[in-house]
Parts: C-alpha cells; structure tokens; sequence
C-alpha cells in the first residue's frame, strides 16, 4: 500500500496516510478541520534481484574506443 502525504492550508501540518490507491483523498484535516491538500514527494527506487550491475550499462569509453576503430 502506498504512503500519500497530506499538508493542512489552515495549521500547515504535515501527515502521511497508508492509502489503498481505490480510497478517496483526505480532504478535511483532523486537528484544526481544515482543508488537506495532497502533496508530491519523492519516491525510493530499488534495483533488486539479479541482472542489475553496474557493468550492465556501456560506458563512454567504450562507445568511443569503438568509433575509432570504425574510423580507421
């Protein structure tokens, strides 16, 4: 289940939500009952399992060495 952040408009608190994607956005703040507007945060992105290397992607180096070796 994703975590949604929530910022009051009125008391400028924050608080996070564990939200079901289907359930509706909060809309009323519990402390002060004001407006709740939903913000945009980062998320975190894992490369797990195998098959993820650094070595899995070219390098520049390589891309040129081979260029030249068309060249000539």
């Amino acid at each position: 289940m994703p975590i949604y952040e929530y910022e009051c408009k009125s008391c400028k608190t924050k608080l996070e939500v564990w939200q079901k994607i289907t359930e509706e956005p909060l809309k009323i703040c519990q402390g002060c009952g004001g407006e709740l507007i939903k913000l945009i945060s980062e998320s975190g992105f894992i490369l797990k399992g195998t098959g993820w290397y650094v070595t899995d992607y070219a390098r520049k180096e390589k891309k040129e060495n081979k260029k030249e070796k068309e060249e000539s």
